[in-house]
């Protein structure tokens, strides 16, 4: 047998058509069929049932379409392996990002990732911090970019850069006309976070709660900071924004910011990958390429950085 076999065998069970299969491969429908014709004589199975309509893979082809796919993903890896030894950036690359980074960060680098590496092809999926660390523990990710430290011993984090938390206050609020505020100034009934789970209201809750649980007027199943601040422009509370999202307000918006007294509470914003990953030279081509984009960007010396985990105290001042 051969991998292109086992390729050809695996888009026929994703597809369930033979000629839609060839067309996904790049070959002609009868190549196909001869070559999966071929796995089935070698293990002197039935892999697919062609009776039915769409084709349907039978008991044992269901089982072997699982080592199928086993065996191509590992093959990739060998591909992977030889690509490192020879400092080749190339081939798929799954990078997973949380929300509150994803729309701010990707901007500042991801037209000058697609030119400096042309054949690398590389995929963003967003997720909370939980559903990254499985997927890449999992190996359905290379790389996540989140806010840290998560305290998992078996990933490695590289931080890229340290971004403060900036209060976002109407003017209503008696801590208004203060040229600089407190975390103790923001304890409110009245204060506005994502929805419970997120990273970000994470470091919110440790910041200025000292880890008691938050019970406050509002409860917000949403994911983004526009929510909060058209609230807070109408007067009905307080809220945080990261550094970077600052950056997006108009004029009068930026009016209503407000910044945290020195060492700033900030999070810290990392590369994280496994210690066993095999793609470490792109991870490290990834990590100069992106230093040296983000350090015109933002730029913070003592900062210091808040848990994104649930239930911790302040980490370390930076």
């Amino acid at each position: 047998m051969t991998i292109i076999q086992l390729k050809y065998a695996i888009a026929v069970s994703v597809h369930k058509n033979f000629t839609l299969a060839a067309e996904k491969c790049f070959v002609t429908q009868p190549t196909l069929s001869m070559q999966i014709q071929k796995l089935e004589s070698e293990l002197d199975i039935q892999i697919f049932d062609r009776s039915k309509k769409p084709i349907q893979l039978t008991e044992i082809g269901e089982k072997i379409i699982i080592q199928c796919k086993k065996i191509v993903s590992e093959s990739e890896k060998m591909k992977d392996v030889v690509d490192q030894d020879r400092g080749i950036v190339a081939g798929n690359f799954r990078i997973g990002v949380v929300p509150t980074v994803m729309s701010t960060l990707l901007p500042i680098f991801l037209d000058d990732l697609v030119k400096r590496f042309p054949l690398l092809k590389v995929s963003f999926f967003e997720h909370p911090t939980s559903d990254l660390i499985s997927k890449l523990n999992n190996k359905k990710l290379d790389l996540i970019i989140a806010a840290t430290p998560l305290e998992d011993e078996n990933l490695i984090e590289k931080p890229l850069f340290y971004e403060p938390f900036v209060a976002y206050l109407p003017k209503t609020n008696k801590h208004f006309g203060k040229k600089e505020i407190e975390p103790k100034d923001l304890y409110s009934n009245d204060l506005l976070l994502l929805k419970d789970g997120n990273c970000f209201r994470n470091s919110i809750e440790n910041l200025c709660f000292d880890c008691n649980e938050y019970k406050g007027k509002f409860e917000l199943k949403s994911g983004s900071f526009e929510t909060l601040i058209n609230l807070v422009d109408k007067g009905l509370g307080i809220t945080f924004l990261p550094y970077l999202h600052t950056l997006r307000l108009n004029d009068s918006q930026k009016k209503m910011l407000h910044y945290f007294k020195n060492p700033k509470p900030s999070r810290e914003i990392s590369l994280v990958y496994p210690k066993n990953g095999i793609k470490i030279h792109i991870i490290n081509e990834i990590k100069t390429l992106m230093d040296k984009l983000i350090k015109n960007k933002i730029h913070f010396s003592d900062v210091k950085i808040v848990s994104p985990i649930k239930n911790r105290e302040l980490s370390r001042v930076i």
